[in-house]
């Protein structure tokens, strides 16, 4: 049953099935910070589990009720935390279930949090993990802190959670997979973009933007929704709630004017209702940045940071893993190598062209790895579209993750017609060797599959060649 029956702060133990996790170990870590008692099950032992059982989680590796400690078996003190990747035939997921204790996914858990805290929930199809992540980077070493949920591991912290036990403001990445964001209560929420995504549990683009038009539903009285200026979707916020605008460009209630993009670096004069900050620079300098820049900036602002805050926030930002990673910048002869999280024909275009303002002149070698069969399907003219604007393409073949295979669905469903200089296919177990017998003055990896895994391999070849 997923009624929230009582408040978080009302139980003494939490106990998460499937607690092996890297999303569930944020939490475990969080509510073990907040002086809860934590323990967990995970169907196998890794170095997340081991690192998790040193700083107090009690684990289990048996899915067997007599493994779970008695602390953990009182339903008026524990609240069971569960991901949908474990079985519903769980024996410890379903004995919880018959004797009555509170059971939640880990969004709801999320949820209870940001109704317990002032929070800045940040949602959308693109920019959200970037978005989230400037956030946290400015408040946490700001006046008001934040303790931050990410979806991704923010480079300077190394973790993907953010910790200030004393503070009172939440940064919670806000997954619009499987309705997620509808169990948050956020008090600043930001829309980065709502491009058509998981047509699968929405159906179509309606579906989508009814999705996030009921996300803004969902801002507590008093709060503020900051919404990109170039959105289909309609807010439908409470009463009370202040709607603002913004952009990277000069539309919008916050904007950026003034840009400049060279040496290696970003700036730009950031335009606000009564705020005007000079030589703001995002320490990521691709030009997608600015559009974040400006969110991450004015949900700060509207948070309590302070302007200087704000501009060291974003200077010392170094982006969150996967997220336009440079892992070589070109010296000692090597060739750059950038790691890009893009898998939406937009991301894909948008990561594309920033390259190439960043690199004039020089050759780009794509290496996109589809994810799902359904969204190659759905989507297939737009990728096709925003692919061909690379000079060179390598696509291996679709990573289903979830899915089962499409009948006659595959990645030269794209490959074919794209329209760019020179395009390859290669099965993922053959692109080490490809890398090897080529030459790359600019190559970057795309996509949500599990391309990154290869990185240390292809970062090692390239070196190689050159030194």
């Amino acid at each position: 049953m997923e009624a929230a029956k009582k408040r978080l702060s009302e139980f003494d133990n939490a106990y998460f099935v499937g607690a092996g996790g890297i999303g569930m170990a944020n939490l475990e870590r969080f509510l073990l910070a907040k002086g809860k008692k934590v323990g967990g099950y995970d169907r196998t032992r890794s170095n997340l589990t081991d690192e998790l059982e040193k700083e107090g989680v009690v684990m289990t590796y048996e899915d067997k009720i007599s493994s779970v400690p008695d602390e953990f078996k009182n339903p008026e003190k524990t609240l069971v935390v569960y991901t949908p990747a474990v079985p519903a035939d769980s024996e410890i997921l379903s004995r919880f279930r018959k004797d009555g204790f509170e059971l939640v996914k880990r969004a709801k858990l999320l949820g209870k949090i940001t109704e317990e805290s002032r929070s800045i929930c940040v949602a959308g199809s693109h920019g959200k993990t970037t978005t989230s992540s400037m956030i946290a980077n400015i408040l946490r070493n700001a006046g008001i802190g934040c303790n931050a949920f990410l979806g991704g591991i923010l480079r300077n912290t190394g973790s993907n959670l953010v910790m200030c036990e004393k503070s009172e403001w939440s940064v919670v990445e806000a997954d619009e997979y499987d309705r997620s964001f509808h169990q948050l209560s956020p008090t600043i929420a930001v829309v980065t973009s709502a491009d058509p995504d998981h047509l699968d549990i929405y159906g179509d683009e309606s579906g989508y933007l009814e999705g996030f038009a009921h996300f803004t539903s969902l801002i507590k009285p008093g709060g503020t929704l900051l919404i990109h200026t170039d959105l289909k979707v309609v807010p439908r916020v409470k009463n009370g709630v202040k709607i603002q605008t913004y952009s990277g460009g000069e539309k919008g209630d916050w904007k950026a004017v003034d840009i400049k993009i060279g040496d290696g670096k970003i700036t730009f004069t950031l335009i606000g209702p009564g705020v005007k900050i000079e030589d703001l620079e995002p320490g990521v300098p691709v030009e997608i940045n600015v559009d974040n820049a400006v969110a991450a900036a004015a949900a700060a602002l509207t948070a309590g940071a302070t302007a200087d805050e704000v501009k060291k926030g974003l200077k010392e930002f170094r982006g969150a893993k996967r997220r336009f990673e440079i892992i070589l910048d070109g010296h000692d002869g090597a060739p750059v190598l950038i790691d890009d999280y893009a898998h939406s024909p937009n991301e894909i275009k948008a990561s594309i062209r920033s390259i190439k303002k960043l690199y004039p002149g020089r050759k780009l070698t794509v290496v996109f790895q589809p994810h799902l069969y359904s969204r190659t399907r759905d989507f297939a003219d737009e990728f096709i579209e925003a692919l061909s604007e690379t000079d060179e393409l390598i696509m291996p073949e679709i990573y289903p993750a979830r899915e089962e295979p499409i009948p006659g669905v595959d990645s030269r469903i794209i490959l074919d017609h794209v329209d760019c200089e020179s395009k390859i296919y290669c099965e993922r177990k053959d692109l080490l060797n490809l890398i090897k017998s080529r030459n790359f003055d600019l190559l970057m990896t795309l996509g949500a599959a599990d391309i990154d895994i290869m990185l240390a391999d292809i970062e090692k070849i390239l070196k190689g060649k050159c030194c």
